[in-house]
């Protein structure tokens, strides 16, 4: 036994001649850090750094058996999680790590904003950390995307949709994003390397450096009222609170992140074992549009705003909204590296905080039930209410079932059933005129598609006279103002429809 422990410190010590590691491992482990921030308030970067080799890891494991082909994705996916021993566990732990990761640097973005822990000297820190946060987003979503399910087919066609808005260089930028004109083999090749390699790089690579600026820095001190950071003065002034009161990290501090990243690491395997793993769901085929793609759970909010927001609202939030939040992010700590710290004398940050918080709770929530989405099943659930038909015309009637064959109730509500993408029916022809109504039908507008190439000619004039009968509690027909004068100049009364139109 001794011989073995003689070799074994013989072995590390010819090591550690060549690679020189434990001096700068002891400093890093006994660098003076401030009794104020040995608190649970500090533990949030440790547990990022400690999730993200947990996904590292995993994502290894799970790269030795996933296939990046348009044609075995999803097949893999399957074997994974139901021939391979705990192979579904493995895609559990990986994915719901991903989702704490995700909430834990936000909260750490969160507390450090608060903290006031972005001024002066560590405004390079907090910048690299705004990266961190871009890039653990782009992790989860490339990571969805690998998935390549139904949700993640369509939710990277809208995503390619968003980015061929771009002027000028749209479709360069959607060629290089899917590998070609379509989503196929090329397009998920292209993300398996974003995810497995390219974000991951940058990734380790900038938290070694976020890391290496806390140690050579300092961790930020506790903020007190009415302790004011000044670059003349902080330097001095930090150095000598650490050199009078510090406390070394390793354990004083060390302890409560190994405990709360322990503590999380557990989190992370219970959802795991009492949730499972996350998808995939059906098998990618563009040819079924009867679906309602969901991003995964901290896309939800976006989701929400896009759908709420009128289209041509649209293209100018996306390219705005995000270049504004990301620049002010950016700045913050060059515009505003000195003065107060505490969250008590810096109202408006807290006020920030509190009204992004409850923006994104709210869309986050409306995105869980969207009543705006297409119900898919409402044209077979909910046939038309016979109220509807008394009295109708044969050439009315046969619209009536226009509307339920083409699915027009997905998206819109007839006697309170159906969708609400789209506006209720029962009013419409007192909202629209004839030819109004028509080239809604036929060339869409708004968020409905045109159907003129799904509608034969018959179809559309049944379709038609069956919506004209529809007026509510027999509200006036809809009106064309510029064809109300006759060449005389008097006005046309409209004549009232024939008892057969009128709805009930």
């Amino acid at each position: 036994m001794a011989g073995m422990i003689q070799r074994a410190f013989q072995t590390y010590a010819w090591f550690e001649r060549r690679l020189g590691l434990t001096k700068p491992i002891a400093e890093a482990a006994a660098h003076p850090t401030p009794p104020s921030s040995a608190s649970w308030w500090y533990v949030f970067g440790s547990a990022a750094t400690v999730l993200l080799m947990l996904q590292v890891v995993t994502g290894i494991l799970l790269a030795l058996v996933y296939t990046a082909s348009a044609g075995e994705a999803w097949a893999s996916l399957q074997f994974l999680n139901h021939s391979i021993y705990l192979g579904w566990f493995l895609r559990a732990i990986h994915g719901w790590g991903s989702d704490f990761m995700v909430a834990i640097v936000l909260i750490h973005m969160v507390q450090v904003f608060l903290f006031g822990a972005y001024k002066y000297p560590r405004e390079l820190t907090w910048i690299i950390g705004v990266f961190l946060l871009l890039c653990t987003l782009g992790m989860a979503f490339t990571g969805q995307v690998l998935r390549f399910d139904q949700d993640a087919y369509w939710g990277l066609g809208i995503g390619a949709s968003i980015v061929s808005r771009v002027p000028w260089i749209g479709g360069p930028l959607v060629h290089m994003m899917l590998g070609g004109p379509i989503i196929g083999g090329q397009t998920l090749s292209r993300f398996f390397a974003l995810h497995v390699f390219v974000i991951p790089g940058v990734l380790l690579a900038m938290v070694a450096v976020h890391v290496w600026m806390v140690l050579h820095l300092g961790v930020n001190e506790w903020p007190m009222p009415g302790r004011i950071v000044s670059k003349a003065t902080y330097d001095h002034e930090y150095h000598e609170l650490t050199s009078k009161q510090g406390v070394p990290f390793v354990p004083d501090a060390a302890w409560k992140d190994a405990v709360f990243a322990a503590a999380i690491l557990l989190s992370v395997v219970a959802c795991a074992l009492f949730f499972g793993p996350f998808g995939p769901s059906g098998q990618p085929d563009p040819t079924i549009i009867q679906t309602a793609p969901k991003p995964d759970f901290f896309f939800l909010w976006i989701y929400a705003v896009l759908a709420y927001l009128p289209p041509e609202l649209e293209t100018p939030f996306l390219f705005i909204a995000p270049v504004v939040v990301i620049g002010g992010m950016l700045l913050l700590p060059l515009v505003a590296g000195e003065g107060e710290k505490h969250w008590s004398r810096r109202p408006v940050a807290v006020l920030m905080v509190a009204v992004i918080a409850v923006t994104l709770g709210v869309f986050t929530h409306l995105a869980t039930f969207t009543p705006w989405s297409p119900l898919m099943e409402a044209w077979s659930g909910d046939p038309t209410p016979t109220a509807y038909l008394k009295g109708r015309s044969p050439l009315e009637r046969q619209g009536a079932l226009v509307l339920q064959d083409k699915q027009c109730r997905n998206c819109h509500a007839l006697g309170g059933a159906g969708g609400m993408r789209g506006p209720a029916l029962d009013a419409i022809a007192a909202r629209m005129t004839e030819d109004q109504i028509i080239r809604q039908v036929l060339q869409g507008g708004g968020n409905m598609p045109a159907y003129g190439n799904a509608l034969s000619p018959a179809e559309t004039r049944a379709l038609v006279a069956f919506l004209m009968t529809l007026r509510g509690n027999n509200l006036s027909p809809a009106i064309d103002a510029s064809h109300t004068l006759t060449q005389s100049g008097a006005m046309r009364i409209p004549v009232p429809p024939p008892p057969s139109a009128k709805t009930p």
